[in-house]
């Protein structure tokens, strides 16, 4: 009960802060659909796509690596502050590479994103935000790596409203030309914030390292880092692609609602996932050779983002078309039915997520790359052959056909590699879930305002049903807690802890 306490205190935090971030980004978009429509957030989209796919190839996954490296020298501060110094040196030298990379093939990736030469400098300056993305990174992997989820809250919250004015601003100034510099401000306003508080932390008390030192603590780092840096690539270079052939195709409006949809599934699901990672991946890794506790661990994780995402994503799919008009424009409208089909994709995303997290803290970097590919490799395929003849809408039913089958080959996996099996909480939670998105998504397509209203219904019927779930693991410890489960007893649902 104390390791599920902890997840869900470091939840409240993350979950806060990435709540206020959600509300950031949402008045940022806004603003955005406002003054530039679907074309410009469709550029903004392809601007980030490959911010993400180039940063994530030169970070070489030692952010990730760097948390489990970090988290397991705990109490060895020689070894915990020579890590520290390889971690900020690899993501210099990497990002540096990577900023001259994509400047000097600026041209040519201007060709291939948009079928000409006119955006070749703004293309080449995305290769400075990359260089400004991996410096953060280093500073945050340090914070996620110590267990300092308060600081780690606070730094994404400042640096997403710092980075939202003076993007903003730029936007305002020089109209769609300004985009780019919206990219470049988002992390340097992370730099500048994190390194406040990384300023707080123990100074290393190791010398700095010669380069042979170096060379011996980053090569297992860059190799256990580089099959999580393919497998997040894979991520990363699928939605450049999808977004570029999306624009060759149909325009660049088309991404735009494309990103739309796609933009606001991963930011409540990234919120989610975001303020479950934040403790519950240092917290795997300390316990992974342990299956019992292990299994145990993953269920809880699995259970407390099935109770907590659940109902939100019930109310998405249902409210999807007014979400869209509200936070975007009217103009996003064709969004709405992608934005439903990609919403019951993420039940099975938020139930797999868990368990493709024991690859990652058990060292397992080939699994954790075959997952990832398993995923992307379906859902470009599907779109591939089905845009020509469906048009944009194929991209909703991919998503959550890839999903599914993801879904599937990540429970074989764990259950061969880690032993893993799913508790009957876990799998009531899941197919509750799932056969109520699965029915609303057939009613919002026959008739959204009944989907609208229904979907209401169920949010407060599985929210009522999910935060019991998540008094019982916690216990009645606490004034919060104890005044909830007086409220269940009232009505004839008392809560016992386990």
């Amino acid at each position: 009960m104390s390791e599920t306490r902890g997840l869900i205190k470091s939840m409240l935090i993350i979950g806060s802060a990435q709540a206020v971030n959600i509300l950031i980004s949402i008045i940022r978009m806004k603003v955005l659909a406002v003054l530039l429509g679907p074309s410009g957030i469709g550029l903004l989209g392809i601007y980030n796509s490959l911010l993400n796919a180039v940063g994530t190839a030169a970070g070489l996954g030692i952010g990730s690596s760097g948390v489990r490296q970090i988290a397991n020298s705990r109490g060895a501060e020689l070894q915990l502050s020579r890590i520290r110094q390889v971690l900020m040196a690899a993501h210099l030298v990497q990002g540096l590479i990577a900023m001259i990379g994509v400047w000097l093939l600026r041209d040519q990736l201007s060709e291939w994103l948009f079928g000409d030469q006119s955006f070749a400098t703004e293309v080449g300056l995305v290769g400075l935000a990359i260089l400004l993305t991996l410096l953060g990174t280093a500073q945050t992997t340090l914070l996620q790596g110590m267990r300092r989820v308060g600081d780690l809250g606070r730094v994404s919250v400042l640096a997403a409203l710092a980075g939202a004015i003076a993007g903003l601003w730029a936007v305002w100034l020089y109209g769609e030309a300004g985009l780019v510099w919206f990219v470049v401000v988002q992390p340097l306003s992370t730099i500048v914030i994190a390194k406040y508080y990384t300023r707080n932390l123990p100074k290393p008390t190791a010398g700095y390292p010669s380069a042979a030192q170096i060379w011996i603590l980053w090569k297992p780092m860059a190799k256990l880092g580089a099959t999580f840096m393919l497998g997040g690539l894979a991520t990363t270079a699928t939605l450049l692609f999808v977004r570029g052939y999306i624009t060759q195709e149909l325009g660049v409006e088309a991404t735009g609602q494309f990103s739309a949809a796609w933009g606001l599934t991963m930011t409540y699901v990234g919120f989610l996932l975001g303020a479950m990672a934040a403790d519950y991946y240092p917290r795997l890794t300390e316990v992974i050779s342990d299956r019992p506790a292990a299994t145990q661990l993953m269920n809880d994780q699995a259970q407390l983002g099935l109770a907590i995402g659940g109902p939100v994503l019930l109310l998405l799919i249902g409210l999807a078309p007014w979400v869209l008009a509200l936070l975007y424009s009217p103009e996003f409208a064709p969004a709405a039915e992608l934005l439903q089909w990609q919403t019951v994709g993420n039940v099975f995303k938020l139930a797999s997520w868990a368990l493709g997290f024991a690859f990652v803290a058990a060292a397992r970097g080939g699994i954790f790359l075959l997952i990832q590919i398993n995923f992307n490799v379906l859902f470009t395929l599907i779109l591939w052959f089905g845009l020509e003849p469906f048009g944009l809408s194929v991209a909703g039913p991919a998503f959550l056909i890839a999903y599914c089958l993801h879904f599937g080959l990540i429970n074989v996996l764990a259950y061969t590699f880690q032993g893993f099996r799913w508790q009957p909480l876990s799998l009531l939670l899941l197919a509750l879930h799932i056969i109520l998105a699965l029915a609303l998504l057939a009613l919002a397509r026959a008739t959204p305002e009944a989907a609208a209203l229904t979907s209401i219904c169920l949010a407060l019927a599985t929210g009522l049903f999910g935060l019991r779930v998540v008094l019982i693991k916690m216990g009645p410890e606490g004034r919060i807690a104890a005044r909830f489960a007086r409220i269940y007893a009232a009505i004839g649902w008392p809560i016992r802890s386990t």
